[in-house]
């Protein structure tokens, strides 16, 4: 079997998408199947013509292709064309694309099949278009050295600046916290929206936080393990989120989560017991109060690393992963 995986080249961050997309390559490569990974450049989604026709040209020939839905949201027309000449087009839907849901609801109807990183995901994309059937496939782990964790606490925040990951609302809730030891580390790509970066930064520094919270830019290899090898807490507090893969990532350290109630983040943390999704709607305020219980509750605090370090033996791996998109492509 060979794949012919379509992905956006213009996501240019670590961002969830990317990861996952990489990861199930890798994966479905150790399982067999022959992935073709075509990246394709373009001002995805919703794309210009020129893109389109790429995109395409790229579909003509191919047995099979599996469809970033950034790129497929942008192009019903030439999904239903491929599918209508023989080609299997499956969408991998990483998060509904809600600016362009006309085309991206023509695109889900016109294609082969639809696979969504987690529950919530399929659910919404269910409510959303009234999808009959969506196929999930959850992000999986890879083993990793547990967290030793730091004095003071350190906490880490795993995420590109972008105002939908609320770094403002986090550096916000942490001003609040002023007079209890801690650290922390935004940890993701100032270049993803550089306007948000620079108001996140001026923040840190008129919170007079510029010696406690630290804006390490995007990381990777040895520099991203030492910071999760520091950490004693995690914090994805994200807008909107599909799923949210520094979730499992936090939780394979044994390093629990504080997640946004209401958001695909809250299926990833489950019930472990390792960390507590929280209702933010009503600003900075709720969470000071949850970072400040975990600072100042040492059984709490006690309680939700057990939990995480209890967790790492049942987090899903990457070959479960990659089963289940090939389950669901040959069917």
């Amino acid at each position: 079997m060979t794949i012919r995986f379509i992905v956006p080249g213009n996501i240019g961050h670590r961002s969830g998408g990317n990861l996952y997309n990489a990861r199930l390559v890798e994966h479905l490569e150790a399982l067999g199947a022959r992935t073709e990974v075509v990246m394709l450049d373009g001002g995805w989604p919703p794309g210009r013509p020129e893109d389109r026709e790429s995109f395409a040209r790229v579909l003509r020939g191919a047995g099979l292709a599996l469809v970033d839905g950034l790129i497929a949201a942008g192009a019903p027309g030439e999904i239903a064309a491929a599918v209508q000449a023989g080609t299997r087009v499956w969408i991998l839907s990483h998060m509904a694309v809600t600016a362009h849901a006309d085309l991206e609801a023509q695109a889900l109807a016109a294609a082969s099949g639809v696979i969504c990183p987690s529950f919530f995901a399929a659910e919404n994309l269910k409510e959303r278009y009234g999808l009959d059937r969506v196929h999930v496939a959850l992000p999986g782990t890879l083993p990793a050295e547990t967290a030793t964790g730091s004095q003071p606490p350190h906490i880490v925040c795993v995420a590109a600046l972008l105002p939908n990951k609320s770094q403002l609302l986090l550096v916000e809730a942490l001003a609040r916290l002023g007079g209890t030891p801690w650290t922390a580390a935004l940890i993701g790509s100032p270049e993803a929206d550089p306007r948000y970066a620079a108001q996140v930064r001026a923040a840190v520094g008129q919170s007079r936080l510029a010696d406690r919270i630290r804006l390490t830019g995007e990381l990777h290899g040895p520099e991203l393990e030492a910071q999760w090898h520091a950490a004693d807490l995690s914090v994805l507090v994200s807008a909107s989120e599909s799923f949210g893969m520094a979730v499992p990532e936090s939780l394979a350290h044994g390093v629990p989560v504080i997640v946004r109630r209401g958001t695909g983040a809250e299926e990833a943390l489950g019930q472990s017991g390792a960390g507590a999704a929280v209702e933010l709607d009503g600003g900075p305020a709720a969470l000071a109060d949850a970072l400040a219980a975990w600072l100042e509750d040492p059984e709490l605090s006690a309680r939700w690393r057990a939990a995480a370090l209890e967790c790492r033996a049942s987090l899903p791996s990457w070959t479960a992963t990659a089963q289940g998109v090939l389950a669901a492509i040959r069917a």
